[in-house]
């Protein structure tokens, strides 16, 4: 069957991982696999907007991998033997079955953390996928009109969440719980917005407020505040999966993978990790920060890196820029935060429509790159024999 290329995790750094990988590569040398829990994209920077009851499009994975070459499995990943080289996985009908590999990439990416906090996965929704958005949008319609919706997170997830809730139900009332000050890190104009909006959409804001633990009905705080409510949004932070670290890959204390310069495990070269999953070191710090906007930027490039190597080529780093930060506020309102090289928030912002103007054309641009993952001209160059085998393990 040649040299086998698994990927797992079908996510903004996954999918375009796959697709490009496989426009460089010959088939009839490398089969690349796709492993994915669902079979439709998660588009989760727009599952705000499902979870209040807007038509957000399917877009199923097939679609985008159709004429491909990428061989997609509908499973999840329920474990790893880094020895077999293999990955376990279980359908949605309960069957059981292994991948095996010659190089895998782990693409698992994060979930919204529901384990520090005690209470919150018992008490609280969060949006991890469109079933999860859906829940969310009948417990939303269900309310009185003058409940109370707490969201809880000051990050971006949180911010988008409360502002689209109170667009959508004006009666609600909705509070943003945040342990600081929401969009802390926007420059002096974007924050000035961002509380002018809040104010305008009826957002009220609770913060230096750290969530000690949930009850039903309302949110201990540390400082011995309750805040109570009828439904509560949580959006405290990310957390990845434990699968790495249970496999047996070098990982940092959050469980991200510990990888070089090339995305490849520090301790096995037949892996590589990308998206929230690694710990990218590089002159933005030990780790790149998590999410999608990340996550983007490591699949394409696995998968140059990835080509190079297989084909005797020598690959080049990783390297990353990012420029804005875009955040919805609703469907009227908008901000983007334009970036320096450092990430620190330079002294221009762009708000408003032409703000979600703005962040409608990123995604949408992300959606092209999966269409389109490049290169323009497929290069599909022949496997080096010194590939055929798998690379030794270390330590």
């Amino acid at each position: 069957m040649g040299h086998q290329v698994v990927i797992i995790g079908a996510g903004y750094a996954g999918l375009p991982a796959a697709k490009r990988l496989a426009r460089q590569v010959r088939p009839d040398e490398i089969t690349v696999t796709l492993v994915s829990a669902f079979v439709d994209f998660v588009e989760r920077p727009r599952l705000h907007q499902l979870a209040v009851g807007q038509n957000i499009e399917r877009m199923p994975l097939s679609r985008y991998l159709d004429g491909s070459g990428v061989r997609l499995v509908a499973a999840s990943v329920t474990g790893i033997d880094l020895d077999a080289r293999e990955v376990r996985t279980t359908d949605q009908s309960g069957r059981r079955c292994a991948v095996h590999y010659d190089t895998l990439v782990y693409a698992l990416g994060s979930n919204i953390d529901l384990i520090s906090v005690p209470g919150a996965a018992e008490n609280c929704v969060t949006l991890v996928g469109r079933s999860a958005a859906a829940e969310l949008h009948d417990r939303l319609t269900g309310l009185a009109a003058d409940a109370t919706v707490a969201v809880c997170g000051g990050g971006l997830t949180g911010i988008e969440t409360a502002a689209e809730i109170a667009t959508a139900f004006p009666t609600v009332r909705t509070q943003l719980v945040s342990a600081s000050t929401p969009g802390r890190w926007l420059s002096d104009k974007g924050r000035r917005y961002l509380r002018h909006t809040f104010a305008e959409l009826g957002v009220e804001v609770v913060d230096e407020a750290r969530v000690e633990h949930v009850e039903a009905g309302r949110l201990m705080l540390a400082d011995r505040r309750q805040v109570p409510f009828e439904l509560c949004v949580w959006a405290g932070g990310f957390t990845v999966p434990t699968l790495a670290r249970k496999a047996g890959l070098a990982v940092n204390e959050a469980g991200r993978a510990l990888v070089d310069t090339t995305l490849r495990s520090v301790t096995h070269p037949d892996v590589y990790v990308i998206g929230d999953a690694a710990a990218i070191a590089g002159s933005w710090g030990e780790q790149l920060a998590m999410g999608c906007r990340t996550g983007g930027f490591t699949g394409p490039k696995v998968a140059d890196i990835i080509a190079a190597r297989l084909t005797g080529r020598d690959p080049r780093p990783f390297a990353y820029r990012y420029i804005h930060e875009c955040i919805s506020l609703g469907r009227q309102h908008g901000l983007v935060q334009f970036l320096n090289r450092d990430e620190t928030p330079k002294d221009r912002i762009l708000t408003g429509r032409k703000a979600i103007m703005y962040k409608n054309a990123t995604l949408g641009g992300a959606k092209l790159l999966f269409r389109h993952s490049g290169p323009m001209l497929a290069r599909r160059r022949h496997l080096n024999p010194t590939e055929t085998t798998a690379p030794p393990r270390r330590g």
